[in-house]
């Protein structure tokens, strides 16, 4: 099935029912090929895919310049580019914390605006909420350079539902990129329906907890992956997450398609304003991914796949402690 268009957030841009997450591609989870990450981001766009996400902390700016060479040639007003600032990397690459000053805003869209080699970029937003800064300086900041030219939508990165709302006073807000998959649904709660609410679309990553519910997720995991971090692949924890993906499986087979294929067509059938990326660098995993466009699950397959995998029954967080303390999306009003 050709990749199909939504609407992004209320009287926001129109772009592809999925979207491809680049941050793989820069050795995340282990060693990547550029001509294959290439040839990925080629693919997805001969799909239909319009909607690419980088980081410029994806490979400490490797990420971008990887775009940009695949973009060669490529009508730029036939794409949309988001990216996120602020996370703050050692020499080591090790996250040493988040900036999203209004100085850092215009230093970092600058610096990425150059490696992408582009004059805009069409939804820019902060990865994580910078605690030392109110969030509508943050907010204010890039607006102004929306004003400017340089930014065309305005994006946030794991925010809590009440910062969503402060920043949403400022300006509005177009999308709100967070982690949701069925080992992952704690946005259902409160930020869902506050993006809701607010016209906020969502574009979510995570859609496989990373390979948990796929091939991938009872393969070894190399030294340089930074899965071996992670507390759902860790020990008992990852035992107890197989077991659930087992019965994944197992739903999967009798209706005749992949693990990974059913758990995106779940996150698909949550609503036309949340949009999976699919976070891939290869052309196989990719076209593989794409077939849970052509799955439509009736009421009975949606309670059979959250039955196989329910949300109390994952074991471990889905990232280490002092992570999970610095998400402001994972702090719960009272």
């Amino acid at each position: 099935m050709p990749v199909t268009t939504t609407v992004l957030g209320r009287g926001g841009p129109r772009v592809s029912r999925v979207g491809l997450g680049l941050m793989a591609m820069s050795g995340t989870y282990g060693p990547a090929d550029e001509k294959e990450s290439t040839a990925t981001i080629r693919a997805a766009l001969d799909a239909g895919i319009t909607l690419l996400d980088t980081g410029d902390f994806y490979g400490m700016g490797q990420n971008e310049l990887l775009l940009k060479r695949a973009l060669r040639g490529v009508d730029r007003s036939s794409v949309f580019i988001q990216v996120k600032f602020g996370g703050q990397r050692d020499p080591r690459g090790a996250f040493v914390g988040h900036d999203a000053s209004p100085a850092m805003v215009k230093s970092s869209l600058a610096y990425s605006l150059t490696r992408l080699g582009t004059d805009y970029i069409d939804l820019y937003q902060p990865a994580r909420l910078d605690a030392r800064v109110p969030i509508e300086e943050t907010v204010g900041a890039i607006v102004e350079m929306i004003q400017a030219g340089y930014v065309r939508y305005l994006g946030l990165s794991e925010m809590g539902a009440d910062t969503i709302r402060r920043a949403a006073a400022v300006h509005q807000v177009t999308a709100l990129q967070i982690e949701y998959s069925l080992m992952s649904r704690g946005i259902e709660d409160q930020v869902l329906p506050a993006v809701r609410q607010l016209g906020v679309g969502a574009t979510v990553y995570g859609i496989l907890s990373r390979g948990l519910l796929s091939a991938a997720g009872d393969q070894a995991i190399g030294a340089g992956d930074s899965r071996t971090r992670f507390p759902r692949f860790q020990g008992e924890n990852l035992e107890r997450n197989l077991a659930l993906v087992a019965a994944l499986d197992r739903v999967a087979a009798s209706r005749g398609v992949t693990t990974a294929q059913l758990a995106i067509a779940w996150v698909l059938s949550r609503g036309d304003d949340i949009v999976p990326l699919i976070g891939t660098k290869r052309r196989d995993r990719l076209t593989a991914a794409l077939g849970a466009l052509d799955l439509a699950l009736n009421a009975q397959e949606l309670a059979a796949i959250e039955a196989a995998v329910p949300a109390s029954a994952v074991a471990g967080t889905r990232y280490d402690p002092a992570q999970m303390a610095a998400l402001d999306s994972e702090k719960h009003e009272p």
